[in-house]
């Protein structure tokens, strides 16, 4: 498995290199990144969960190390993470079906041309 601190450090120093040949394009991904903090609909750890999962759906390494630090930080239980994982579960095998039913009506729409 992967060492999830070490990657997490390393991870950082080159977003940091990122920031430093492209500084308005990280400086707009803090900007989007906070701004779901300013309603202040949500608390810290259930954006935390979301951002956990949708990390999962999006197969993000980096989201998932930094996501998963900031859900331990704000509370989250081990518990809370595995069901929230369960969604992103769900949303993929979800998403296999839509995609599925998509790839039938392509499948007949060739059958119907022939």
């Amino acid at each position: 498995m992967l060492d999830w601190l070490q990657y997490r450090n390393e991870l950082l120093g080159r977003i940091g290199d990122i920031g430093q040949l492209s500084p308005g394009t990280v400086a707009g991904y803090q900007a989007l990144s906070g701004a779901g903090t300013k309603t202040g609909h949500l608390d810290a750890k259930t954006r935390e969960l979301i951002a956990l999962a949708v990390a999962v759906t999006t197969r993000c390494d980096g989201c998932i190390t930094v996501h998963a630090g900031e859900a331990v930080k704000h509370g989250a239980s081990e518990a809370e993470i595995a069901e929230a994982l369960g969604v992103a579960v769900a949303l993929n095998a979800g998403a296999a079906l839509v995609y599925s039913a998509r790839a039938l009506d392509a499948v007949k729409a060739h059958e119907a041309a022939k």
